[in-house]
């Protein structure tokens, strides 16, 4: 038994394949559309995953506007943000933040889900969130995938 075979290959900068994604989120449940997005952004869906280097795909997400909640969660769930001064928080509810900016409710989940540290910093950069159908990461040819199909 050859066991030269059976190396562990540890991904780095130069031998990573960074691929773009495109995700329609129209009709997905917000959390479970984020958990699939993060595990894409990470790059964990990969054989050769390494959990220090920053292996996963660049994610195109078009239609944020239209993704969904179960529930009473639209107007039940509060998200607030703190300034850091007393008397500082302010709560809003996804309603009222998907009115205001659609792509933020959805880098907000997916931040959520990532690695809180410089690399997770580093991987969100990797996300592209658009509200409407028209995204501009067209000269990259991202392929469409299913999200659906993922496990």
């Amino acid at each position: 038994m050859n066991t030269l075979s059976y190396k562990t290959v540890a991904a780095n900068k130069a031998t990573v394949d960074k691929q773009w994604v495109l995700v329609d989120a129209e009709g997905q449940i917000l959390g479970r559309l984020a958990s699939k997005v993060a595990k894409l952004l990470r790059g964990k869906h990969k054989p050769n995953f390494t959990p220090n280097v920053d292996c996963g795909d660049n994610v195109v997400i078009i239609n944020a506007s239209k993704v969904q909640l179960t529930g009473n969660k639209w107007d039940a769930r509060l998200l607030f943000n703190y300034s850091g001064y007393p008397g500082g928080r302010h709560d809003k509810t996804p309603r009222q933040m998907i009115a205001e900016s659609p792509e933020r409710l959805l880098e907000r989940t997916v931040k959520g889900m990532l690695p809180k540290n410089r690399l997770g910093a580093k991987i969100l950069k990797n996300l592209y969130v658009y509200a409407g159908a028209e995204h501009q990461q067209e000269a990259q040819q991202p392929k469409v995938l299913d999200i659906n199909a993922m496990k």
